[in-house]
């Protein structure tokens, strides 16, 4: 079943006889198109992305089977309008957490003559489960993202900057088929290896210090997630030690994942190894996110999350230790929740690297 009848039969069931959408994610998963400009509207009949000229071609040929596309010539919430009174529509529900207020306001004064309300994360359910294609187009965007390492490995060298190593893995992703980033590629090192989401920068990488590199690419659309950390030089043994732990902590996490277990028990299989080995307060964020067309989606695993993995989902484990001014490690692999249990997309190497 085409994603828009997906959506239908959920809405459906809610007393809705349409939905209307104006963000670019949910617009693509609903019709297959990447589109920057355009509305779609879901209703018992049909899929409808209304796309003005610039698209309207190309939307054509890449739509799923079950999209019709139409082409408009004045406002785009106005015909959506338009064609949603002439297909009778009364209720209509849309996603207000992916509006402007602006949107929403030229939205209400567009559909005013139906009952137009808000329906929290519309999409959002339906897409925790990936598809089969789906999850091929993930496993080919971590086959993309796991040659990038082993080439950045090859090359790092002294005298190279955070800059240029965050420039190479983005061109060397670019050049084995991602049609884009996942996200801003993060290469820190030494001292910022202990910002979490720290920004690569001009500075000369640090020599016998940790290098954490948190990189993704996309493919048709679906992003790879992935972090390593190594050593440009020598590591002295409390770093040693550093590594060892969040890989244990990591590896337990994975261990950990499958069908009927929550987010909550496999973000704990990596905290307590952390928080046993005396680190419990250098590790703040989450173990874990789903990725999709968006890098940060659910299911999660963490402290708070009771989410319950089914077939189907994705999850990152990343667990980091980060000591403040000093140094941080992080390892990151991304897991497919199978019938039996799990299947590790990510094939790089998770040694300690000294290089």
């Amino acid at each position: 079943m085409e994603n828009g009848r997906k959506l239908y039969e959920k809405i459906a069931e809610k007393g809705f006889d349409g939905a209307v959408f104006l963000d670019e994610v949910s617009q693509r998963w609903l019709t297959g198109f990447a589109i920057t400009d355009g509305a779609v509207l879901v209703t018992a009949k049909e899929t409808l992305l209304l796309t003005d000229s610039r698209y309207v071609e190309a939307a054509r040929k890449g739509v799923a089977a079950d999209v019709r596309v139409a082409l408009f010539t004045r406002s785009p919430l106005v015909e959506t309008a338009e064609y949603a009174s002439k297909a009778g529509l009364k209720r209509v529900c849309f996603d207000g957490g992916r509006l402007t207020v602006s949107q929403w306001k030229k939205l209400e004064t567009a559909f005013g003559g139906m009952a137009l309300e808000d329906l929290p994360g519309a999409c959002d359910d339906l897409r925790r489960v990936k598809s089969p294609a789906e999850i091929a187009n993930i496993r080919a965007a971590q086959k993309i993202t796991d040659a990038a390492f082993t080439h950045i490995c090859s090359v790092l060298h002294k005298g190279m900057t955070e800059l240029e190593v965050a420039a190479e893995l983005e061109y060397c992703m670019r050049r084995a088929g991602a049609d884009g980033l996942a996200f801003e590629t993060i290469a820190v090192s030494g001292p910022k290896s202990s910002l979490p989401h720290g920004v690569p920068g001009n500075a000369v990488l640090t020599e016998n210090a940790f290098l954490t590199m948190d990189f993704g690419a996309r493919y048709n659309g679906y992003c790879s997630d992935m972090t390593r950390t190594v050593v440009l030089g020598r590591a002295d043994d409390e770093m040693k030690e550093l590594y060892g732990t969040v890989l244990r902590a990591q590896e337990a996490a994975i261990a950990a994942v499958r069908p009927g277990v929550s987010g909550k028990t496999v973000d704990a299989a990596a905290r307590d190894i952390i928080t046993e080995a005396g680190y419990g307060p250098c590790f703040g964020h989450s173990t874990g996110h789903s990725v999709g067309l968006e890098i940060h989606e659910e299911p999660r695993a963490s402290a708070r999350s009771e989410d319950v993995f089914v077939p189907g989902q994705l999850i990152t484990a990343e667990p980091g230790i980060y000591l403040e001014g000093k140094y941080g490690v992080r390892i990151e692999d991304l897991i497919l929740v199978t019938e039996t249990g799990f299947d590790d997309l990510t094939a790089s190497d998770k040694s300690l690297l000294e290089l």
